[in-house]
């Protein structure tokens, strides 16, 4: 079973953030030195992001160097407003991208939003399947995994599918195996990542933290085995270390859910910094940008020692 890992250019935003010249190609020099096959790259603000400007020629270096090495390509935005949407396609497309992340940045009550979401999708799955991408709405922090596939299913067309992650499920309070149960026939991709519950009284309100893969406690062996056994082959690995979300306040847990046990334990003080960190600006530059490259050195190889277990290979085994 061959199976392919990507990364994802969220895992190292504090080199972008503060390490000089640091761009898109730096990142996927420092996947291929990994021995990840791809990158998943962050579009998402109006100077598009970790691509770091929206000219032509940093889109067309950066696939050439990703088509030299054989790497392939995801890309990320969110709003599903149909003219955004519509650019984002052709930005992908241009880029080399297979598929184009997004999620909806519509307000008001679910069936409002989720009726909204899927209006606006309808009105460029055409357009995706004419450039050859698959649109993945992510379960970010916002539906359920019921909620979610509801709208993929109102659209109804091969062009649209579901990005599950990991760990996004518990900003609504809801089991990451359940949201899995929910969405698990329409997965096209996923992000792969850890976290720990904060409680209030030790962050202001009770909050989910990202650590180093690994060292949380999400059931990442069960989740994965089960997204193996469906047929999926490629997989976005996100180290997102130093990365919290608070719990909107009045939020309840769902049925299956209790706060302290599973994949909602919690982890109380003294946090290592090299485990967790709640408030980024508390450290040096040089000290983020070292810790994030720990953090992320070591969750690769314990997540492909996960795969490795589940019986996958790939050229990340060289790293073993």
């Amino acid at each position: 079973m061959i199976v392919e890992v990507c990364i994802h250019s969220f895992s190292l935003r504090h080199h972008f953030a503060h390490k000089p010249d640091f761009g898109a190609i730096d990142f996927a020099k420092i996947a291929r030195a990994n021995e990840f096959q791809g990158i998943c790259l962050s579009l998402n603000d109006t100077n598009y992001r970790h691509l770091g400007g929206r000219s032509t020629d940093r889109m067309d270096r950066l696939r050439g160097y990703l088509e030299t090495y054989d790497m392939s390509l995801e890309v990320d935005t969110s709003n599903t407003a149909p003219a955004h949407m519509s650019q984002m396609l052709k930005v992908a497309h241009r880029m080399g991208a297979k598929s184009l992340r997004t999620y909806t940045r519509h307000d008001g009550d679910t069936p409002g939003k989720m009726q909204a979401t899927a209006l606006d999708l309808a009105g460029v799955v055409t357009q995706a399947s004419d450039l050859g991408i698959t649109i993945v709405l992510e379960n970010h922090e916002d539906f359920t995994g019921p909620e979610l596939a509801n709208i993929v299913e109102q659209v109804d067309h091969p062009n649209l599918k579901i990005l599950y992650d990991y760990g996004n499920s518990q900003m609504v309070l809801e089991n990451p195996e359940a949201a899995l149960d929910a969405v698990l026939r329409h997965v096209y991709s996923v992000h792969v990542k850890d976290h720990v519950m904060i409680q209030a009284k030790h962050a202001g309100q009770l909050t989910v933290a990202g650590v180093p893969m690994g060292e949380g406690f999400l059931p990442l062996e069960r989740l994965t085995r089960r997204l193996l056994d469906q047929g999926l082959r490629r997989i976005c690995f996100e180290n997102v270390w130093g990365y919290t979300a608070p719990i909107q306040t009045g939020r309840e847990p769902l049925s299956d859910v209790i706060l302290g046990q599973g994949a909602f334990a919690y982890l109380d003080p003294p946090f290592d910094p090299a485990r967790v960190i709640l408030n980024p600006s508390e450290f040096e530059p040089e000290i983020l940008v070292k810790m994030e490259n720990d953090a992320l050195l070591r969750g690769s190889r314990i997540f492909f020692d996960i795969l490795k277990s589940l019986g996958a290979k790939g050229d990340w085994n060289k790293v073993l």
